[in-house]
This record gives structure tokens, C-alpha cells and sequence, in this order.
């Protein structure tokens, strides 16, 4: 179920609210890129992040500059989605996706493939492995280990207050403050990624990227996807960061070659 509001021309698309309600019955905020094309890409934010994010940004204008439309969204719980925000929440953002890629396949649309930085890196990967309908997949500085990177973002004893208060606070992007409840917590921390990754089908290509100087998120994570995901490739952009501060342009370049070489053909087994 969806409902949008009027549309605004750019230079290379039409740009569309749409708002899709996931399978709780909360509404996914979203803005449609509209180029014509029969493909569409999905561009999937990191943790207390929103659509907006420069990545989002930057790929979008590529994308759509070659003709492809691209839909980018908040995930329930952040940006102007409803629902509450959580910690781990992998698996209900890979239900949130599989309602946004739903509302576009009954459209008659194709979905060219989906794309996730950081956290939204580990859903889309979560949504390989539980939803196949998927062929082409993009995860960017995503967390193989996902109960590393916790004291740094929570502070240390970080278990024991959780457990003392049942929740915990901290401060997001933009200054806005994010409740982590126990049972987010333990969600996260019970995620297995080796497990999800083995469950991918051989069938859907996936390309990992990251950056060689992430502090957030060490790169040697990106060898982990590699030794484990069936289909795969890798590939590292020496002295880039987290959000590819000063690198946007050699990721917005890896990432297209890929999804235009996905598009272009039919899928093969990488060597």
C-alpha cells in the first residue's frame, strides 16, 4: 500500500514521495527517482542515518545521469518513517525492504538491485538470504562481526548499565539522541553474519566494497564477506574512510560498473 505526493523535475529524473507501509502496518518514507526505466535500484541507509545520506546522494546522480531510476527510503524508526528506532533491527529492515521491493515488482517494475551502506549493508545482505527474489546485491562498509564497534558507539560496561536500566542512549546524526533497548541489543549481538552469508543463493551476485582507512568499520571485515559469500566480489579503495569522504567519485565509479554490468547481462559466476 502506498501513496505519493506530486512530483518535481530535475535534469535527470522526476522526483517522487512515495510512502509504502511495511507489514506492520508502519509507514516507509521514501523518495522515487524517476528516470523511465524499467529497472529500478534501492539505496538502503546506515544506523541512525537517514535517505538523505551522502551516499544515497551521490550514487543517485550517477545512476540516474545513465537513464536508471532509483528509489532511496528510511528505514521504520529513522528519518520521517514511522515506528522506533533499534539498535539491531536486521531483520525488520529486511522485511521493510521486501515491502518496498513488493510495492515496485506490482508495479511491473524490475528491480536492478539493492544497495545498503554500513548497517544497511548487513540488511541487504539479510535480505539476500531470507527473500530471493533479489539477483543483484551492493553492501558498502558493512560489519561481518556485528558485536565489534559496540563499546565505541554505547562506552564501555556498555552490558552492565543496559541490563541495570534496560535501555541505553546516544547521539546520532545531526545531534539526535537514539534509545537502545536491551532487546535490541541482544538482537544485534545474536546476528550472525557467517550464517546469513552462507545462505545467499549462488545465483545473486553481490560486490562488497570498502575502504582501506575506515575507522569505523575496519576493512579487514571485507575479507571476511569474501571468504564466505558464494558469489562474490571484492573490492578495496585504498585511504578511503567510512563515508568515503574524499572518495566519493571511485565509489560512485565501482559501484556503477557493477550494476550497469549486472543489468547488462545475465548473471555469472565471478572468478
Amino acid at each position: 500500500m502506498a501513496d505519493s505526493s506530486s512530483s518535481v523535475k530535475e535534469q535527470n529524473s522526476v522526483i517522487e514521495r512515495v510512502i509504502i507501509k511495511n507489514k506492520y502496518g508502519e509507514k516507509l518514507v521514501g523518495v522515487l527517482y524517476e528516470t523511465s526505466s524499467k529497472e529500478i535500484i534501492i539505496l538502503c541507509h546506515g544506523s541512525a542515518a537517514k535517505k538523505e545520506c551522502p551516499v544515497n546522494f551521490n550514487l543517485t546522480d550517477a545512476l540516474t545521469k545513465k537513464g536508471i531510476s532509483v528509489f532511496c527510503f528510511d528505514f521504520s524508526g529513522n528519518g520521517e518513517s514511522e515506528g522506533t528506532f533499534e539498535y539491531g533491527n536486521y531483520n525488520k529492515e529486511a522485511d521493510d525492504l521486501h515491502s518496498v521491493v513488493k510495492y515496485f515488482s506490482g508495479l511491473q517494475r524490475v528491480i536492478g538491485g539493492i544497495l545498503g551502506h554500513s548497517k544497511g549493508g548487513d540488511s541487504v545482505l539479510v535480505y539476500a538470504s531470507r527473500y530471493h527474489d533479489v539477483a543483484t546485491v551492493v553492501t558498502v562498509c558493512g560489519r561481518f562481526k556485528v558485536e565489534r564497534g559496540t563499546e565505541d558507539v554505547l562506552g564501555k560496561d556498555y552490558m552492565e548499565r543496559i541490563k541495570a536500566n534496560g535501555f541505553l542512549d546516544f547521539e546520532g546524526d545531526e545531534g539526535v539522541i537514539y534509545r537502545v533497548t536491551e532487546e535490541s541489543l541482544m538482537e544485534r549481538l545474536a546476528t550472525d553474519m557467517h550464517a546469513i552469508c552462507l545462505s545467499i543463493p549462488t545465483d545473486c551476485r553481490v560486490l562488497t566494497v570498502h575502504g582501506s582507512a575506515d575507522k569505523c568499520i575496519p576493512v579487514e571485515e571485507a575479507f571476511e564477506f569474501a571468504k564466505v559469500i558464494p558469489n562474490h566480489k571484492l573490492h578495496i579503495i585504498e585511504g578511503a574512510d567510512h563515508g568515503y569522504s574524499n572518495h566519493q567519485s571511485e565509489l560512485v565509479e565501482v559501484v556503477m560498473d557493477f550494476i550497469v554490468d549486472c543489468l547488462g547481462g545475465p548473471a555469472s559466476t565471478f572468478i
